[in-house]
């Protein structure tokens, strides 16, 4: 079972009454309706203060014709899931770990997201058979010692869904930890409830890795959730992507990481965005990326930043940006060397 928010805005036109997007542009992006997945929470909605043009909120939920404008460079799967896929909706890149895509739901839909192709598909959705053989391989695979719960977000299922899949890992051994990565707590805080957090329980280290991008998706209510989770003994770290309109300055990300640890968050990855369809108006480039990176390491103790990471597109895993893993050419592209010692050309 799925929840869906209430009052969640999943349509054009749900978007123009609200004021979010233009007339004119809105005759845009019906005409290009299915090609990407929309969906806004009331509790995003709350957070929205302004115009396309200043907001950071508006930017990351809501549509804009800027999506129609795809790049020769743009990849359907931007990070090489398939590549190392085992079963559907299992993804087995590191030796240690698994990436289990439980749902193909959002509670919203981030315009730059990286599976932004392949979520919200009704025929991608997993049956019981493809989670029982999930389940089997991560059973049979005694080497894997954390399981990554994705998507889609894993905390739009129900309580009892969840309850569920952490029985079965918890019969299993061998794995020592289960993380989850999820919005929820920020777009839809209620969601989080006693009883939800219940559903996590598990002698095993559970970790919960939010997904926020700016200090103003901080409300009240989601302060109240992450603390929810927090009380619950749960490890809660978060990621973030440097997105160009909504974070691309120390500033603001230091605003970011400092409110997250002040409620018991720990900034674990900053990314480099991925090279998704229809989302080069949100990239910045590595040396902008590096440069402001570098500031913030002035600005902030070393508890409040992030890894600074780039996903090596066609599946290589992901590796720091930093003078040793991402090497610049003369030619102004970039040398990448993954986990196992492999180049690889990027360029920006």
């Amino acid at each position: 079972m799925i929840k869906t928010p209430p009052k969640t805005l999943k349509s054009v036109q749900d978007f123009l009454k609200h004021g979010l997007i233009e007339q004119d542009e809105a005759q845009t992006l019906e005409r290009g309706a299915g090609l990407f997945q929309m969906a806004m929470t009331s509790a995003v909605l709350d957070t929205v203060r302004g115009a396309a043009a200043h907001d950071p909120i508006h930017k990351q939920y809501v549509p804009s014709a800027a999506e129609f404008n795809f790049k020769e460079d743009e990849l359907n799967d931007p990070i090489g899931d398939g590549a190392h896929r085992v079963c559907r909706g299992l993804v087995h890149r590191y030796p240690d770990r698994v990436l289990f895509k439980v749902t193909q739901s959002c509670a919203v839909y981030c315009r730059f997201c990286f599976r932004r192709e392949l979520l919200g598909d009704d025929d991608r959705t997993l049956t019981q058979e493809d989670i029982d053989a999930a389940l089997d391989y991560i059973a049979a695979h005694k080497g894997i010692h954390e399981v990554i719960l994705s998507g889609g977000d894993p905390f739009v299922m129900s309580a009892r869904r969840l309850k569920n899949l952490m029985e079965r890992f918890n019969q299993m051994e061998h794995i020592q930890f289960i993380r989850f990565h999820t919005r929820v707590p920020v777009v839809n805080p209620k969601a989080i409830t006693s009883q939800f957090c219940e559903s996590l329980k598990s002698h095993k280290r559970i970790i919960v890795s939010i997904h926020t991008n700016h200090v103003q998706e901080l409300s009240p209510a989601a302060k109240s959730a992450i603390d929810n989770l927090d009380k619950a003994g749960i490890t809660l770290i978060s990621q973030t992507v440097l997105l160009r309109g909504v974070n691309n300055n120390p500033e603001t990300l230091m605003d970011l990481f400092k409110g997250l640890m002040q409620v018991n968050v720990k900034p674990a990855y900053l990314h480099h965005p991925d090279k998704a369809k229809g989302t080069s108006h949100f990239r910045v480039s590595i040396e902008e990326g590096k440069e402001i990176f570098t500031r913030l390491r002035g600005q902030v103790s070393g508890h409040c930043l992030p890894d600074y990471v780039l996903d090596i597109p066609g599946g290589f895993g992901k590796v720091p940006v930093t003078a040793d893993w991402v090497k610049l050419q003369s030619d102004g592209s970039y040398i990448v060397t993954d986990i196992h010692g492999g180049t690889h050309q990027y360029k920006d």
